[in-house]
């Protein structure tokens, strides 16, 4: 026989009022008992932060050698045998006390305080607090409220030093900008001299105090919570996914709250979600058709609009044949909005000329073809390889996450990107490359480190350089054993986009032209054979021509396309240019015809995160206007075009793509509402290329005289995006524009502090303010994408290059 060695017991069996309860082991009192459903009070506990004991409101009585004893239950862990007791006359009047000796100096104006009526001070004191106050004494009185930041403002008199937001910000966030100040009576939360709290994750903070100590700017003094209506729903300002609860009233949106789901984001949003309400409720919203009569934007019926699109359309069908149509964008809508565009696009229209990702992105077949990787699963990886754009600021709650693994989890972090990011200060290694060495210096430094299970977090490191170099490192990585990917592409829906087909050469769930052909010809009656092209091609195509009509789906290439210039030409090219908007953009100039559609809270479907995810929208208020869901625009066209869809609500719509897209099989409206978190879809048809997908050439030199640097160009939460700059509280947290590059390069090119230096590349020069920042490497320049509104840095790139290269100088 051979000798078995028993199991470690998990669990440890307590008592809790005389219930016996089985608990985790290791895990904490309060956490034990309220999963048994006995609740313990508590302010300072939270559970996704580590236990500090400090408001003392979760005593309970814990038996000990000397009889029972009163210890926090958010401090003390289970351990067997454990007799717990929650409600003796002895915890109830020391939970009196503390509650008492809380209100001694917080003021009762709960009548104007934001977080009157869901206050946990409020129902705890009603709850356990006592009737009356022994205190007659003039309470404590501060100036308030003090603006920490932009967007969040502190009343001190209400602060009951849980230390819930301090913790968060240290702890959670990484960005510890608020603590406490002084001691004593006099103790209080501040923020450090002439350092606002600045913190892309501050609203968390607001959302979590238990009193109305921390306080949202945009929300304060907007509505109570009675007036309140909500539903929960899954944020779509980036790529993560963040389940959130939508809130309105009258009819306008008032909030967003985070949403705890286990497998994304841990109840936390960053601040361009929770705040970016706003623009659904701007004043600037598209509510009718528009056509250009006289070069003018005119207002028109929705007859008029779709008569001329149906026109537009068949005249390019007739002049040049299907490749004379384009369609551009798609990652702004829901799933089931994309499938019938890609629907409409590649059966009735024909096309294949369709692209969701306006050349800042990977090619399809890359992006689906990998071996996917969830975000609990990078969390738990042997190693997270990041060769991506700076997650902090296009990601940030993946930041979050990823951040807790290598801190907390300790999770050895290889970094490989063109200069510093967020997460440079918890990285293993970090390795800095020159835009177009991406996958030389994977090559060099994969042997340095064991790589077997770990998780390559992916994307675009710099907008200025192209995507070959990352796909030929990702040919690399795609070796080694137990390797898996997760995608870390910007756009809000862009993976529900590339699975519904809209990338040239492929279908839904990810297959190829052929492969897919027959499925579809049954569930379409026709689909196209001859493979498209992707933004820059139709673009290229429009500007020399050659395409006629391009429709554009909350797409804005003139400042999202690496190539202002080529977008311009594109635009100004094509004979008709159809958009579907929600809010004006630089590109609608262009437009001859423009229809509105309805935006996030005012649609449902479900919606696909960077992990394949399938999360649930839910409506919440009515389109202005005359707007319609992008689906029903689509549906319509095609009507009108004599062919039929097949679908006439959203339901209907939902079922056809859980009957043929092989990646949402099982993924059926009742399924999804059963699972809060979502579902993630089944791994798509697409096949990894086993070669680099493209061949670029690097940009010509563009001037012999002077030093020549490598452009890297990124993205930062705030810009002069559409969704930010029609949301005013976060418009103004936009950064300026400005050239970085390092103190060597600043001091040999004859650089002035403070100044400003010209940017030259073989497209155009820009003329923007320089500082030196140790974070850039020597023999490059970082510029922030999107923060000029009137110079972009997209008119020094050329898309077709492998690399910008430009001449600073002093201006």
């Amino acid at each position: 026989m051979t000798d078995t060695v028993p199991e470690a017991k998990t669990t440890v069996s307590i008592t809790v009022d005389g219930k016996p309860v089985e608990a985790n082991s290791g895990e904490m009192i309060i956490a034990a008992a309220e999963r048994d459903g006995t609740y313990i009070p508590r302010f300072c506990y939270h559970p996704r932060m580590r236990p500090v004991g400090m408001c003392r409101m979760c005593l309970v009585e814990v038996e000990g050698p000397r009889g029972p004893q009163l210890v926090p239950s958010c401090y003390v862990p289970v351990s067997e045998g454990q007799v717990v007791i929650t409600d003796s006359a002895r915890v109830k009047k020391a939970q009196d006390g503390v509650l008492e000796f809380l209100l001694v100096n917080h003021p009762l104006d709960c009548p104007v305080c934001d977080k009157g009526g869901e206050c946990p001070l409020q129902d705890q004191t009603l709850a356990y607090g006592p009737g009356e106050s022994r205190f007659v004494e003039e309470k404590r009185h501060w100036e308030k409220p003090i603006s920490l930041s932009e967007l969040v403002l502190l009343d001190r008199e209400r602060c009951i030093q849980c230390d819930r937001c301090t913790r968060f910000a240290d702890e959670v966030a990484g960005d510890a900008l608020i603590e406490f100040n002084s001691r004593g009576g006099r103790t209080e939360i501040a923020t450090f001299p002439d350092q606002p709290f600045s913190s892309y994750f501050s609203g968390n903070t607001v959302q979590i105090c238990p009193v109305g100590a921390l306080t949202s700017k945009p929300y304060r003094f907007k509505a109570r919570p009675w007036d309140i209506e909500q539903v929960e729903s899954t944020c779509t300002s980036c790529s993560v996914g963040c389940r959130v609860a939508v809130q309105s009233s009258q009819s306008q949106l008032t909030r967003y709250l985070g949403v705890d789901s286990e497998p994304v984001n841990h109840g936390w949003m960053c601040d361009k979600g929770r705040y970016d309400y706003e623009n659904v409720n701007s004043d600037r919203r598209i509510t009718a058709p528009l056509m250009r009569k006289n070069s003018e934007l005119v207002e028109v019926t929705w007859n008029e609009a779709l008569t001329a699109a149906v026109a537009a359309l068949r005249t390019a069908l007739d002049n040049r044949g299907t490749e004379s149509i384009g369609v551009i964008g798609g990652a702004r809508l829901a799933n089931e909005d994309a499938y019938a565009w890609a629907r409409f696009a590649k059966s009735v229209l024909g096309t294949d000329n369709v692209d969701a990702q306006l050349g800042d992105g990977l090619p399809a077949d890359v992006v689906l073809g990998l071996p996917r990787a969830t975000i609990d699963d990078a969390c738990r990886a042997s190693a997270i390889v990041l060769i991506a754009p700076d997650i902090k600021e296009e990601l940030p709650v993946l930041y979050l996450r990823l951040r807790d693994a290598a801190v907390n989890a300790k999770i050895p972090v290889i970094e490989v990107s063109p200069m510093a990011t967020g997460m440079t200060r918890y990285a293993t290694a970090s390795y800095f490359y020159e835009p177009g060495n991406a996958s030389a210096t994977v090559r060099e430094v994969m042997p340095s480190h064991e790589l077997d299970d770990a998780v390559v977090v992916f994307g675009r490191p710099s907008l200025a350089e192209s995507a070959t170099s990352i796909v030929d490192a990702l040919l690399l990585l795609r070796e080694v054993s137990g390797v898996k990917f997760l995608p870390a592409l910007r756009r809000s829906n862009i993976m529900g986009a590339l699975e519904m087909g809209f990338a040239p050469g492929l279908l839904p769930g990810g297959e190829t032209l052929d492969a897919g052909h027959a499925r579809y010809e049954r569930a379409w009656g026709k689909v196209v054979t001859a493979p498209g092209t992707d933004t820059p091609g139709m673009l290229r195509a429009a500007a020399n021509g050659q395409m006629e009509t391009i429709i554009l789906l909350g797409a804005d290439p003139i400042r999202d396309l690496p190539d202002a210039d080529l977008a311009r030409r594109g635009l100004a090219g094509a004979q008709t240019v159809i958009a579907v908007q929600s809010h004006p953009t630089a590109s609608m100039k262009d437009a001859d015809i423009v229809v509105p559609a309805s935006t996030y809270a005012e649609r449902g479907g479900t919606t696909t995160n960077i992990e394949g995810r399938v999360t649930s929208l839910s409506q919440k208020l009515t389109p202005p206007g005359v707007a319609w869901d992008d689906w029903v625009i689509a549906n319509e066209l095609a009507y009108r075009m004599g062919a039929d869809l097949g679908f006439s609500s959203l339901p209907s719509l939902r079922d056809e793509i859980e009957r043929t897209v092989p990646s949402h099989a099982g993924l059926t409206a009742r399924a999804l509402n059963a699972n809060r978190d979502g579902i993630v879809s089944k791994p798509a048809a697409a096949e990894f290329p086993t070669t680099r997908s493209s061949t670029t050439t690097s940009n010509d030199a563009v001037s012999p005289n002077g030093a020549v640097l490598r452009l890297v160009t990124s993205r930062k939460l705030y810009d002069q995006g559409t969704l930010v700059q029609h949301s005013p509280c976060i418009a103004g947290l936009a950064a300026a524009p400005v050239v970085l590059v390092h103190q060597h390069d600043f001091e040999q090119l004859g650089l002035v502090a403070d100044g400003l230096a010209k940017v030259t590349s073989n497209r155009a020069s820009l003329t923007v303010a320089v500082a030196v920042d140790h974070d850039v490497l020597p023999g490059t320049a970082w510029m922030g994408w999107n923060l000029d509104d009137a110079n972009p840095v997209s008119e020094l790139i050329d898309a077709s290059g492998s690399i910008c290269e430009v001449r600073v100088e002093r201006a």
